[in-house]
């Protein structure tokens, strides 16, 4: 079934590799197929795309058990408010977070703020 969901399937007559886990709760095979794509699940909370932790890690920004929780935070009250794409910043830096599915898209260091233009943002929030 995981070789459907990404488009491969095994070739005839080869053996079919472990994917995943063999048992386990459909959460689990999800969070690992995610996880195996470069999405970290986070439990009831925001997610990092792969991009984005590649950002961060590029950019010298340090993400955190606290930045997580406000970054948490952020979407909550960007969902209360109905918008779907926000700006979250500070000083320092800066995140792109896509509401609806709580994923931090990408992430901006101070010195690439200064003359940046955000679009296809409906909301900001200052962290």
């Amino acid at each position: 079934m995981i070789e459907r969901l990404n488009g491969t399937f095994p070739a005839a007559g080869t053996e079919r590799r472990q994917t995943a886990p063999e048992t386990g709760t459909f959460g689990d095979l999800l969070r690992h197929r995610l996880e195996s794509i470069g999405v970290e699940a986070q439990e009831g909370g925001v997610a990092l795309s792969k991009h984005a932790q590649q950002r961060a890690e590029e950019r010298g920004i340090e993400i955190t058990g606290d930045l997580m929780a406000r970054l948490n935070d952020s979407v909550g009250r960007a969902q209360a408010k109905g918008a779907k794409n926000i700006l979250v910043f500070d000083a320092t830096r800066a995140f792109i977070v896509n509401v609806p599915q709580s994923r931090v898209i990408t992430a901006i260091s101070q010195e690439e703020m200064k003359d940046n233009v955000f679009t296809n943002i409906d909301g900001a929030v200052l962290l």
